[in-house]
C-alpha cells in the first residue's frame, strides 16, 4: 500500500529562515519535511509522507490575503496530496491567521485539512468551524504533544474516516455535536469533579463556561476643564511609513508617537497600518480615527485641560487577546507615570 502523500505549509521562523526581520518573504515550495515536518514524518511512519513544504512569511501572508492563498493553493494542487497540514501556529497570531486561512481555502478546494493552534489564538476563533484545528501549548514546547494529535486526526481525514467527538479526537470544538459512548455513566463523572474540586485539586468540565473580564468603572472625571487627556486607538494610526512596522494583522506590539505642536493629522505625515478595513479614508485624513484635530481645538476653548504629548496606537484586527492585555497593561503604566486624567479609546 503506497504512502499518503502530505503537503505541509509552515511560516519563516519555523523554516529556521529567520524572525520578524524575514516576515516578509514571499511563498516558495521545498520538497519534502522542513522544520516541524520532521516530527510529523517521524509521528507518520510509514502511513504518510510529506513531499513538499511551502513557506510564507507571516507578513507577507497577511498583507496580500487574496493573491497569496491563490498562489499557495497552486503550489499544493500541483503536488496532488491527499492531506494538507498547516503549522501548528500556538499562540502566535498572524502565522495562526495564515494557518486558518490558508487550510480552509485549500479544504475547499476538496483536499483534507487540518492545522494546530493555541485556543487564545485570534485564528482559532475565526476558523474553529471551517477546519479541524487541533488544541495546542500556548508556544512551541508543546511541539510533540501538537504533532501527536494532528498525525492521527489528519490521516483519518485523508482516509475519510468517521471523526469523532472533539473530546475523543482534540479538536477545538466546532459546534457540530457528535455522539460517543462514556466509559463512565454521568453520575460517577460528576462525583469525581466535585471531589476534585472540594479537594481544590484540578479538575475538567465537561461544559466549560465562558470566561468574561469584569471591568470595574472609574469614577467620572471630576473636572474636564482641568483634565490631562490621552488617545489609545486599535486603528493603526502612525505617522507616515510606519515606523515600528506594526502588523496590519495580529499585532505583536503597539506604538507610542510625540504629537506635540501637531494640530492636525494630514496625509503627508500620518496613516492607518490596520488591513482589517478600507484605510482610503483613515489615510486621507487620520483625524477620522483619532481626533487630534478636534481635541487640539477643545484644548484652545479650555473645554479640556490639556491633550497627552503622545498617543498610543497598535492593530485589533485578529490580535490575540493576551497581547492587547499585555499591551493594555503596558499602556496604562506610562499613562500613570504622565497624570493623565482620562483616556479616549478609539477603534475602527
Amino acid at each position: 500500500m503506497s504512502k499518503l502523500r502530505v503537503v505541509h505549509y509552515i511560516n519563516q521562523f519555523f523554516a529556521q529562515i529567520g524572525g520578524e526581520e524575514m516576515a516578509h518573504i514571499p511563498p516558495e515550495k521545498r520538497d519534502g519535511p522542513i522544520g516541524p515536518g520532521l516530527a510529523f514524518k517521524a509521528q507518520f511512519g510509514d502511513e504518510a509522507e510529506i513531499v513538499a513544504t511551502i513557506i510564507c512569511g507571516d507578513s507577507y501572508f497577511n498583507e496580500n490575503l487574496d493573491t497569496v492563498t491563490k498562489t499557495i493553493l497552486e503550489m499544493v494542487k500541483e503536488e496532488q496530496p491527499d492531506l494538507f497540514i498547516a503549522g501548528p501556529a500556538f499562540n502566535a497570531g498572524r502565522y495562526g491567521v495564515a494557518c486558518g486561512s490558508i487550510a480552509k481555502v485549500v479544504q475547499k478546494s476538496g483536499i483534507p485539512s487540518i492545522t494546530g493552534m493555541y485556543i487564545e489564538n485570534p485564528g482559532a476563533d475565526m476558523f474553529k468551524q471551517d477546519i479541524y484545528i487541533i488544541s495546542t501549548k500556548n508556544n512551541a514546547a508543546g511541539m510533540r504533544s501538537a504533532v501527536k494529535d494532528m498525525a492521527p486526526l489528519g490521516l483519518k481525514l485523508a482516509r475519510n474516516e468517521k471523526i469523532g467527538a472533539s473530546i475523543e479526537e482534540g479538536y477545538i470544538p466546532n459546534g457540530v455535536r457528535v455522539n460517543f459512548f462514556e466509559k463512565e455513566r454521568g453520575s460517577q463523572r460528576a462525583v469525581k469533579m466535585l471531589l476534585q474540586k472540594l479537594a481544590g485539586k484540578e479538575f475538567v468540565t465537561e461544559y466549560p463556561m465562558p470566561t468574561f473580564d469584569r471591568v470595574e468603572p472609574q469614577a467620572p472625571v471630576e473636572d474636564i476643564t482641568k483634565a490631562k487627556i490621552a488617545i489609545v486607538t486599535s486603528g493603526g494610526i502612525v505617522p507616515k511609513g510606519n515606523p515600528d512596522r506594526i502588523e496590519s494583522s495580529s499585532a505583536s506590539k503597539f506604538g507610542k508617537y510625540d504629537i506635540d505642536g501637531v494640530n492636525d493629522l494630514t496625509a503627508e505625515t500620518y496613516e492607518t497600518a490596520h488591513g482589517g478595513y478600507d484605510p482610503t479614508y483613515a489615510n486621507k485624513d487620520a483625524d477620522r480615527v483619532i481626533p487630534v484635530d478636534v481635541l487640539r481645538q477643545y484644548e484652545k476653548e479650555g473645554r479640556i485641560g490639556q491633550l497627552n504629548r503622545y498617543f498610543y496606537s497598535t492593530v485589533g484586527n485578529g490580535t490575540a487577546v493576551a497581547s492587547a492585555k499585555k499591551f493594555g497593561a503596558e499602556i496604562a503604566k506610562d499613562l500613570i507615570s504622565q497624570n493623565v486624567s482620562a483616556v479616549i479609546l478609539t477603534s475602527t
